[in-house]
């Protein structure tokens, strides 16, 4: 099989059905209320990172365009169902000079599955530092796809993740698609990541489709501590809480570096961690992921 490439391999239109999930159709009797339709996927719930963009896009409807989201904060309350549309009703909670807060449900029959809030900003100069990108990190060019490594594996979800998912996603060492990786007894783990076809020049899109992507790979240093696999037999994950900060403008058709760890697990919850960094070197976004993990022992 051949070394991965630059090129955008071909996404079977994966690309384009995340861009039409984010174009939320809004309301016209009552302000601030946008719907949204629901992306397939191998589970049977809705995916979270689906969730967390939409909320993060209807927010930003109701926000100057020239102010962009920094931050944000939602918990994930009831699992979603993927066959009813969900309704993103966006409470706004400040306007001030420099920032701008926004508080988004999204429901689905009037029960939330999310709370979050976001806060914007409009683009200011001042104190200006950043932690430093990992040295020797192979490019990604160098390491193998999550394409390649599932291509031809007759089920549901290498089938997603080789085929239909709008994201390549290439692992430096070892994935967790498939085995446990023993060399990894601290959990840390890094991960290229990119869309799979260009996307237009807006930067809150941008914004929201990387916190689409990273709920795909949040817990899995919580997995490699636990010397677990994403096909480990009897054990069940959730996603329970999402923050993420954005420092600067980020492109998700470029390559991104993901830099993750775990600093702790207990009360069947795990931490995970990440730092996003550019192919630049520049770090672009910060986030910190909680979820629940209930393993075979804990029963």
């Amino acid at each position: 099989m051949g070394r991965p490439t630059d090129d955008f391999p071909d996404d079977g239109g994966a690309t384009a059905a995340v861009l039409q999930a984010l174009d939320l159709s809004a309301d016209p009797t009552y302000p601030d209320l946008y719907q949204g339709p629901n992306l397939s996927g191998p589970s049977a719930r809705v995916y979270g990172g689906q969730v967390l963009a939409q909320a993060t896009v209807a927010a930003g409807r109701t926000v100057p365009a020239d102010r962009l989201p920094h931050s944000l904060h939602g918990y994930f309350l009831r699992a979603g169902d993927p066959t009813i549309p969900i309704e993103f009703s966006v409470e706004r909670l400040r306007d001030g000079r420099s920032f701008t807060a926004r508080r988004v449900h999204a429901l689905q029959e009037g029960r939330p599955i999310l709370s979050m809030i976001a806060s914007f900003q409009e683009h200011q100069s001042g104190l200006e530092y950043a932690e430093e990108m990992p040295a020797d990190v192979p490019e990604p060019t160098q390491v193998r796809s999550a394409l390649d490594e599932l291509a031809g594996i007759d089920h549901p979800a290498a089938r997603f993740w080789a085929q239909e998912s709008a994201f390549d996603l290439r692992h430096v060492g070892r994935s967790l698609f498939l085995a446990p990786d023993p060399d990894s007894p601290l959990g840390r783990q890094m991960v290229w990541m990119r869309a799979r076809a260009p996307l237009p020049d807006d930067q809150l899109l941008h914004r929201a489709l990387l916190a689409y992507a990273c709920d795909q790979v949040m817990l899995e240093p919580v997995l490699r501590r636990a010397g677990r696999a994403w096909v480990s037999a009897n054990q069940s994950m959730a996603s329970l809480d999402h923050a993420m900060w954005w420092h600067r403008d980020v492109r998700v058709d470029e390559w991104l570096l993901f830099v993750q760890s775990t600093p702790s697990a207990q009360g069947g919850r795990g931490l995970g961690a990440a730092r996003v960094f550019d192919r630049a070197g520049t770090l672009v976004a910060s986030m910190a992921q909680e979820g629940m993990i209930r393993l075979p022992a804990d029963a």
